[in-house]
This record gives C-alpha cells, sequence and structure tokens, in this order.
C-alpha cells in the first residue's frame, strides 16, 4: 500500500521517516479556519479531518496521512506567529507556565476517514525579554503553533517538564500512530 504524507512539515517527514515508513509526500493547500465555538480539541481534529478530505476524490488504495497541531493555553488556542510582536506575546504567555499541546492526525483509506488527537502538557520556566528575543532572531518560529519548536533551543533551555508524548509536541504521536497504523497492511523499509 502507498502512503501519502499530506505535509510539508520537515519534522513530520523526519518522524515517519523514524518510523521506518516509506511514503510521499502530497499537499494540498487547505483552509485550517474553524467555527469559533469550537474547543481547543475539536479544532485541531476538524482541521485534520479537512485537510484529509481534500483527497477523498483523489486516492483509491493509497493511505493518506495529515495532521495538525495546536498549542493552547487558558482555553486560548496560540497558532502560528505572524510577526516578531506576534511570536513574543505567545512565548510571554507560555513563560513560566503549563500549557498544552494537541495533535490530531486523520487516516483515509478507501473513502474513510479514521481521525485521533494526542495531548502532552508541556511546563515552560520562565523567559526573560532577552532569551525570547534571542529564540526569535535566530530560529524565526513563524510556521510553528506557539512560535516554538520543542528540538530547538528553546526546548533545550526553557522546557522544564512534558507529560505525555515528545513526538506530538514534535508534531506527530508516533507511538499512537504506530498502533492506529496496525489496521492496514503496511511494510516497514
Amino acid at each position: 500500500m502507498n502512503i501519502i504524507l499530506a505535509s510539508q512539515s520537515p519534522r513530520r517527514k523526519e518522524l515517519l521517516s523514524l518510523m521506518g515508513i516509506p511514503f510521499e509526500v502530497m499537499v494540498k493547500s487547505v483552509d485550517e479556519s474553524f467555527p469559533a465555538e469550537f474547543d481547543p480539541i475539536t479544532a485541531v481534529r476538524f482541521i485534520a479531518e479537512k485537510k484529509a478530505r481534500a483527497f477523498i476524490s483523489e486516492v483509491t488504495d493509497e493511505l493518506v496521512i495529515t495532521a495538525d497541531t495546536i498549542v493552547t493555553i487558558d482555553d486560548l488556542i496560540l497558532g502560528k506567529p505572524t510577526d516578531d510582536a506576534h511570536a513574543t506575546d505567545m512565548l510571554m504567555r507560555l513563560s513560566g507556565r503549563r500549557h498544552e499541546v494537541i495533535t490530531a492526525v486523520a487516516l483515509l483509506h478507501q473513502g474513510g476517514i479514521t481521525v485521533f488527537h494526542e495531548v502532552t502538557s508541556v511546563y515552560f520556566r520562565s523567559l526573560s525579554h532577552a532569551e525570547i528575543a534571542y529564540y526569535i532572531d535566530r530560529y524565526q518560529p513563524f510556521d510553528k503553533a506557539g512560535a516554538y519548536g520543542i528540538q530547538e533551543w528553546i526546548g533545550a533551555v526553557a522546557i522544564e517538564q512534558i507529560v505525555g508524548s515528545y513526538t506530538n509536541v514534535v508534531g506527530l504521536p508516533t507511538a499512537r500512530l504506530s498502533i492506529e497504523l496496525k489496521r492496514y497492511p503496511l511494510k516497514l523499509s
């Protein structure tokens, strides 16, 4: 069975490769908006499924994997920052506090879609304005939900604890995905 990863994320590509799963990348532009009344889990699952539905008329026997990751604190969803000021605001909000990272994954096969999600709690130590400015200037986290990548400098110096899946915070909950993929006749590379 051919597997399609519907994501341009280098982190998701790397994680799926580490799982030993052969895949090709195919991406479609999808509107990632969701109804304002959705809670964070409903929203992220909605977006992952919406990404999978974009392929429903084009694939038959392939397995399409889509995903979406959000950061949430105080029931506020932190998406990708638009500029330095927005990234600074997000990181100041996370500084010294616990937040959740939620990744939803949708699996499309033969017209059927399965959606699951994982939640990981992340604890940041307090960050100074200088540390936040250094991180934003050096790492340009504008393609990352919550304005940070756990695998980067900020993960090494600012994250005190995580409860849950590390790879979920990176963008793909690989242990859970491995379990979900057992339903499909896959060959590992």
